[in-house]
């Protein structure tokens, strides 16, 4: 009888989706008599133990595998995690591999814990008879109602591989265009709000030490200096209240954006007026639009479900709203090319560029050219503001921090020339 120890990782069969499974170690041997060892997914040991008997193992011990002490440790699972899942599975099925063992050959090369688990769950749904895109739609959190709706697709037209190519392709270009708008918001704020840390530093730790020595003087201070010694009184008594402030009205605002579609439109209309920061926004969305409809289309969607997805990916409410009008109007029979242009806030070049693809019949390829453009404009807008912001940051750093020194020197200036 063979005493070789081996390892494996059994798949668990049929789950229903209404029960909630755990991972669980077990202990046995086989039916050859090796002693094995390895993990299952199940809803209790009891049927831990009768689900390894069916693959002819006999258990000795399950028990439930421990978790991390500080969670999964594999960190949070983000889009672009989803974009290489995505890609991976596609690369895969193009290999001739079936969809089950796909699912193993993705996870077994994943680090994030938590990703891998969502996929192992994923797998057993789809090997229970639950089809790949019902099983996604279990998982909203990860995976959005066009991810879901493009893979439905591909299985009832019988092409998944070139859907999730496609849908891969799609999740690549978006998120790198959004980490693009990122990168421009995210470099002016942090400066900013360093800027005004140190400044709060400045008036509570060192302007109150030149207090105490102007006290001496006896003289008249300038009124430059009275102002700032003022403010730094202020803010030494009320630091605490006008922090919790700024963070109330954040939080208020966020929520006020959430609540209100009302407030939610003004905000975003008021973004699309900022300088340069507007333009890469409405740049952003043009190319989103774009290329949501190329894809969805190219993937054989309907145009008018096409657009429901659109608008739901537009990114701003005034355009998701327009992205509906056009909807209703495309549903009446209006051809896209007018419906768009009736709405008075589209360019020109995707107006032209939708009347080609409608008439040549290849409105996705027309549209894929236009995100394309869209997205380079959007990688040149940005470059230009990190460009011109380099500077004027400078210039708010110096005139807050050169600021408050020439406030504090000034009276020792004016009392020298005195002397």
């Amino acid at each position: 009888m063979a005493t070789s120890a081996t390892t494996q990782k059994t798949k668990a069969p049929v789950k229903s989706a209404a029960t909630v499974s755990s991972t669980y170690v077990y202990k046995g041997v086989d039916k050859k008599g090796t002693q094995v060892q390895g993990e299952i997914n199940s809803t209790s040991p009891a049927l831990a133990k009768a689900q390894l008997l069916k693959q002819g193992i006999s258990a000795k011990s399950v028990s439930r595998k421990s978790k991390p002490l500080f969670g999964e440790g594999g960190g949070s699972i983000s889009p672009m995690d989803i974009a290489v899942f995505a890609r991976q599975m596609a690369t895969m099925m193009k290999a001739g591999v079936p969809l089950v063992q796909a699912f193993d050959i993705v996870a077994d090369g994943l680090e994030k814990a938590g990703l891998k688990k969502l996929v192992l769950t994923i797998r057993d749904s789809v090997a229970a008879g639950g089809g790949f895109a019902a099983s996604l739609r279990e998982h909203p959190k990860y995976f959005d109602e066009l991810f879901c709706n493009l893979v439905d697709a591909g299985e009832q037209a019988g092409a998944l591989e070139t859907m999730l190519d496609r849908i891969a392709t799609y999740k690549e270009k978006t998120e790198k265009l959004k980490s693009k708008i990122k990168k421009a918001l995210s470099y002016p704020i942090a400066v900013v709000v360093v800027a005004l840390i140190v400044t709060a530093i400045l008036l509570i730790k060192v302007v109150p030490q030149f207090a105490e020595t102007f006290s001496s003087f006896g003289a008249k201070l300038p009124a430059f200096t009275l102002f700032v010694l003022g403010l730094s009184e202020t803010v030494q008594a009320y630091w605490l209240i006008i922090l919790f402030s700024i963070i109330a009205g954040l939080i208020a605002l966020k929520q006020a954006v959430r609540r209100s579609k009302a407030f939610a439109y003004a905000v975003d209309r008021y973004i699309l007026k900022i300088p340069v920061i507007g333009q890469i926004i409405y740049l952003s969305v043009m190319a989103r639009f774009a290329r949501t409809l190329s894809t969805t289309f190219a993937a054989g969607v309907p145009l008018i479900e096409a657009l429901t997805s659109v608008a739901g990916a537009a990114g701003n409410k005034i355009y998701a709203d327009a992205i509906i009008k056009i909807r209703e109007d495309v549903s009446t029979g209006i051809q896209l090319n007018v419906a768009i242009k009736s709405r008075g806030i589209f360019p020109t070049l995707l107006i032209q560029m939708a009347s080609i693809g409608e008439e040549s019949g290849a409105l996705d390829a027309m549209l894929d050219k236009v995100a394309t453009y869209y997205e380079e404009a959007v990688d040149n807008t940005v470059d230009s503001l990190t460009s011109l912001l380099e500077p004027l940051i400078m210039s708010v750093l110096g005139v807050l921090v050169g600021g408050l020194m020439i406030a504090m020197y000034l009276p020792i200036f004016q009392l020298g020339q005195v002397v």
